[in-house]
């Protein structure tokens, strides 16, 4: 095995170990990372957004933010259960101190969880990034904060020539199960067959680093996903894949993601103002420029910003 095969199948290994080992709920709640829960409330603290937090929140001193364990590079969970790294940490940190509360982070398993726990209020919010689509604000509200593009992971120097995916016919194509890029790359099949091309194959997978490991043991041509946790795979592939078909829509509409609370909950105005708080003051750029997400950047939070 090459030498960038082995750190990519270390670093996949790394993260599957962080979701493999996350229970149900990792309940040891996590302190802010790169700092200790007491240094959260620090001399940034903006008294105007404490004030206008809810009155649960001030006596407890926190929010606590729930995540579905690795997305990086945003989420990056420890195999530990009860550690947390990655951009979505550090504006967690950033956030907390310019709220002046802690804010915890607590593991659980898949989106769904997530998103009940939310709205039965045993978490405050997901700080996420987490995809925000019309069918969702239904019960959820969106503080977007990013804004992601869906491209390919392929070999280097890109053998097959994609550009967009309109290139794929023919190809072996992997993808996450059940989520929106599945959908589109099924969906160009359905396309290259009636335009006398032959059909995708479409391969599934139920995590990242195993249709990341799809492309570099060459079972597949491409993995088709968000752009952002690509350039981290990518990044950690030591030379052996690349992006491809950056630019361009590949079947997707204006993509945003952001935090996550209950609908109309009163979080959801003073996140905001705080995220962009954070975007004038320029924290949220190094934090962004430092996990290598710059292309990821939105000028200013917004709430759904999606629409249908």
């Amino acid at each position: 095995m090459t030498k960038p095969a082995t750190a990519l199948l270390a670093a996949a290994a790394l993260l599957l170990a962080g979701c493999g080992a996350n229970p149900p709920e990792a309940e040891g709640v996590l302190e802010p990372t790169g700092q200790t829960a007491s240094s959260a409330a620090g001399e940034t603290k903006d008294q105007a957004l404490y004030d206008r937090l809810p009155d649960k929140v001030k006596k407890a001193g926190k929010l606590v933010s729930v995540n579905n364990g690795s997305f990086p590079p945003y989420e990056i969970a420890g195999s530990d259960g009860r550690s947390l790294t990655g951009a979505a940490a550090d504006m967690a940190d950033a956030l907390g101190r310019l709220l002046g509360v802690t804010i915890e982070h607590v593991t659980v398993d898949g989106l769904p969880s997530s998103l009940t726990g939310i709205a039965s209020g045993r978490y405050d919010f997901a700080i996420g990034p987490i995809g925000d689509f019309p069918d969702r604000q239904k019960a959820n509200d969106f503080i977007d904060w990013v804004k992601e593009y869906v491209v390919f992971a392929v070999p280097k120097g890109n053998p097959h020539g994609i550009r967009s995916v309109a290139d794929t016919c023919g190809l072996k194509i992997s993808v996450m199960a059940g989520g929106s890029a599945e959908a589109v790359i099924k969906g160009q099949s359905a396309t290259c067959v009636k335009e006398g091309k032959p059909k995708i194959t479409v391969q599934s997978y139920k995590d990242q680093p195993t249709s990341v490991l799809a492309v570099s043991s060459g079972r597949a041509d491409a993995f088709f996903s968000s752009q952002a946790p690509l350039t981290y795979f990518v990044d950690q592939a030591g030379g052996k894949l690349e992006l491809a078909g950056k630019g361009q829509p590949n079947g997707f509409d204006d993509l945003y993601q952001g935090a996550v609370v209950a609908k109309d909950s009163p979080l959801r105005d003073v996140l905001k103002d705080a995220f962009q708080k954070l975007m004038d003051d320029g924290t949220y750029d190094k934090i962004m420029d430092k996990w290598k997400t710059s292309d990821n950047k939105l000028d200013k939070a917004g709430i759904n910003l999606a629409k249908s």
